[in-house]
């Protein structure tokens, strides 16, 4: 049984209650006491001041204006209400005014100052009338009132449903006892506030537009009606997205973005902008273009396809670049939002050496993050397999492998006695049935005497075309017409002692563009290279070896 002690119009409360669901059939619908003098305790009075930049607040323009007005709707007011606030509150008796921020000053939002809201409560007037709109006691040095709303209301409806208003009637102040309250907004809020207010009796909108929805969102969360932001942010999921719009819900001001009412829609719109993005190489223009919340929700994505992460690191590079001319502005993206969207674990040795030296980053933000990255490379693949599956849970998935274009290598260098590479590429099972019938996979470059190599994975035909069979070739990038003298060793871990294990040695002269190898590695039928008792895979894995030396 619940503690009797319980005040039941205590919105905490109400959050407490495991069971709770404002959208339950649980909830009434007190739909018929809205605005009805026999089921009312108190009168609110709404006095609407005009926009200074007189956007089109009636009813029909909310109900009708595109995603693209409302977004340049809030930009402009924004805007106009940074340059003169929206309400000199000093001008008021004191005793008179209770801002939203007085009555809980943690729930300062200074993003949301452009939606500033002063709720008054004053001595009523004789008879149940709105007082006039001119009246010379709301004189401030504001926008002017252009017109008086008087609805009548239950305070205990709608204290159940806000904590604002809960606060604003059980303040202990002598004021809340008192019969009239005044509200003051902007023109622009009327439409969103009056079917908030319907929302807070009969648990529905009529509105099913998506900027008029945005509107009702906005109010919901100034006046703190969880209940309505989620029944928004459910509708405005039903709806079809498009980068426009999802664009929008990720920018919209913090507190809103910060609210669990609203998770579940900012989440569909950065998982909308990621498969729309997907492939950010053929989307590469369009997505220089994005705001820096799209390009986050896309960079962010595991299933991002690009040819590597030293492309990832590249993008965000040129893209910052582009956005953030000034270098101070620049390190702070990068450190703070950007900079972690990167996987630097899967970048190539040859491009970390430049991540450190890159004025762009700050440079311990840099040396930290690369630091990390080789601890990981050193990492047996057992180990690296167990810390992927850790940060799968995170955030930030720094961790976590993508489905590269090209596969991650491992490259140990030696300078001496000869200059001579040993590289380490992994495919996992999958990856290699994948590849049945023709298919081939490449692995990321590497470098040997200042030459850029690859290695290629393919399932093709044997040398008598009689089955299908796995091989492995070396290439170099192509670079003019330089030759380059390699000997060359494949090898690959195999049970049960699962030690590499030799399969080919040769040498070769390179010139651009070229590539070697062997058609039938294990000399074995692609069956019995795929098969579950296959000696090559070990959990999953296939592990292959290559060692390249140059010729003295």
């Amino acid at each position: 049984m619940k503690d009797q002690n319980l005040d039941l119009f205590d919105p905490r409360t109400a959050v407490m209650d495991p069971e709770y669901s404002p959208s339950s059939t649980r909830d009434p619908d007190f739909g018929f006491a809205f605005n009805d003098v026999n089921f009312s305790d108190r009168l609110l009075q709404i006095e609407i001041m005009a926009d200074s930049f007189d956007p089109q607040s009636d009813s029909d323009s909310f109900h009708s204006q595109s995603l693209a007005d409302w977004a340049r709707n809030r930009k402009r007011r924004r805007e106009d209400i940074r340059k003169e606030m929206a309400l000199d509150i000093t001008a008021c008796p004191e005793e008179q005014v209770i801002s939203c921020n007085q009555i809980d000053t943690e729930d300062v939002e200074n993003e949301n100052q452009d939606e500033s809201v002063v709720a008054m409560i004053e001595e009523p007037h004789s008879g149940d009338e709105a007082t006039n709109a001119d009246d010379s006691s709301w004189n401030f040095d504001s926008p002017r009132v252009i017109k008086v709303e008087t609805l009548h209301i239950s305070s205990p409806i709608l204290a159940a449903k806000s904590p604002f208003f809960y606060k604003l009637f059980s303040n202990g102040m002598r004021e809340s006892e008192q019969r009239q309250v005044t509200l003051r907004i902007n023109a622009s809020e009327e439409a969103a506030l009056m079917e908030l207010l319907n929302f807070m009796y009969s648990n529905k909108l009529t509105t099913n537009t998506a900027p008029a929805l945005l509107d009702v969102l906005m109010a919901a969360d100034k006046f703190e009606v969880a209940s309505c932001m989620r029944y928004c942010s459910r509708q405005l999921r039903n709806l079809p997205m498009t980068p426009e719009s999802a664009l929008l819900y990720l920018e919209l001001p913090s507190s809103i973005l910060m609210a669990e009412a609203v998770k579940p829609l900012t989440d569909a719109a950065e998982q909308f902008l990621a498969a729309r993005y997907k492939d950010i190489t053929k989307f590469q223009e369009e997505v220089m273009k994005l705001p820096l919340a799209g390009v986050e929700a896309i960079l962010f994505s595991d299933d991002l396809q690009i040819a590597s992460e030293d492309a990832v690191y590249d993008f965000v590079l040129k893209w910052t670049r582009t956005h953030y001319p000034q270098l101070e502005e620049r390190r702070e993206i990068l450190s703070s939002r950007l900079g972690r969207c990167i996987r630097f674990p899967f970048m190539s040795c040859r491009k970390l050496r430049k991540v450190l030296s890159c004025n762009d980053f700050d440079h311990e933000f840099a040396s930290k993050l690369v630091l990390e990255a080789l601890f990981y490379k050193a990492e047996a693949p057992h180990r690296q397999r167990s810390q992927a599956a850790e940060d799968s849970s995170s955030t930030s998935h720094r961790f976590v492998e993508r489905a590269y274009k090209y596969r991650p290598v491992k490259v140990v260098d030696f300078g001496l006695p000869r200059q001579q590479c040993v590289v380490y590429l992994d495919l996992k099972r999958e990856e290699c049935a994948n590849l049945f019938p023709s298919g081939r996979v490449y692995s990321q470059a590497f470098h040997l005497g200042g030459q850029g190599f690859f290695l290629s994975a393919h399932c093709n035909m044997d040398q008598q075309s009689s089955f299908h069979c796995f091989g492995l070739f070396l290439g170099m990038q192509e670079k003019g017409s330089v030759t380059f003298a390699v000997d060359y060793e494949f090898a690959a871990r195999t049970k049960p002692g699962e030690e590499y294990v030799s399969k080919y040695k040769g040498n070769y002269t390179f010139t651009g563009g070229k590539a070697v190898g062997y058609r039938n590695l294990f000399a074995i039928p692609w069956t019995s290279f795929i098969a579950e008792d296959s000696p090559y895979f070990t959990n999953g894995m296939l592990h292959l070896r290559a060692e390249l030396t140059i010729k003295s």
